[in-house]
């Protein structure tokens, strides 16, 4: 098991679903917001904004809280959010990289170091772990919108670089430059991506033991928990039996 999606849905399972559902509207709605002030507040015109909107609608997030999101940052009252980013180490020496907006830069930086501390890790400089990730583009889908080979061979003819396809869905990987160019090509085969955004993706990973994978899940859930963290991402794997107990 690699990647933070994985995880993520290990770590919300044990939790209660309406605090994490709230918790996740108000990270939505945050985004929503940044990138609507970093842009025009249309989505056919900003790329960043679109792909909020389709991960909160991919999340059953209200029309009205994500139209309220909008205009927030349209009509200058939205608050002013910093882009962080912080790499550290999770024990195994495994690599992380954290994705924060952020009001409060030494806040956020305090409890995210704190939270490497206690789990056994250390928080490091930007740049001491993002060169063994991979800047890319991610578009997933619904499992049920195609056959996997159907689209391997849309995401091949699009123009993209890898398709992983499960039970959960297929996960297209890009280069940030072509995402645009492949999204539209697979919207029009099959409708509005559940996600599409760059992020981060492990060149390797790292195989650990069920004891040091239950260190890493807590530091990713106690991140992930965070207001101000909006994406976490690590190069680990774990046994299918510690993934069958904590998610289970």
């Amino acid at each position: 098991m690699a990647g933070h999606s994985q995880f993520k849905n290990i770590m919300h399972k044990k939790g209660k679903q309406d605090a994490i559902r709230s918790k996740l509207f108000s990270k939505l709605a945050r985004e929503i917001t940044v990138a609507a002030r970093m842009g025009l507040p249309d989505i056919s015109m900003n790329a960043r904004l679109r792909a909020a909107v389709q991960a909160a609608r991919a999340e059953n997030m209200p029309k009205d809280n994500i139209e309220r999101a909008i205009k927030k940052a349209a009509g200058g009252e939205a608050e002013t959010y910093d882009e962080v980013r912080y790499e550290g180490y999770a024990p195994g020496g495994v690599a992380v990289i954290i994705e924060a907006l952020t009001d409060n830069r030494n806040r956020t930086a305090g409890e995210v170091r704190s939270y490497f501390t206690k789990a056994g890790g250390a928080l490091a400089e930007t740049g001491a772990v993002a060169f063994m990730f991979d800047r890319v583009g991610l578009i997933e889908f619904d499992a049920d919108v195609a056959s996997e080979e159907a689209m391997l061979e849309a995401a091949i003819d699009a123009g993209a670089d890898d398709v992983v396809s499960s039970a959960e869905g297929h996960e297209i990987t890009t280069s940030v430059e072509t995402l645009r160019d492949v999204q539209k090509s697979l919207e029009a085969k099959f409708g509005e991506p559940r996600k599409a955004a760059i992020g981060w993706r492990a060149q390797s990973t790292v195989s650990v033991d069920d004891e040091t994978g239950e260190k890493i899940l807590r530091l990713v859930g106690s991140l992930e928990d965070n207001d101000d963290v909006q994406n976490v991402y690590a190069n680990f794997e774990v046994s299918d039996a510690l993934v069958a107990r904590l998610g289970g």
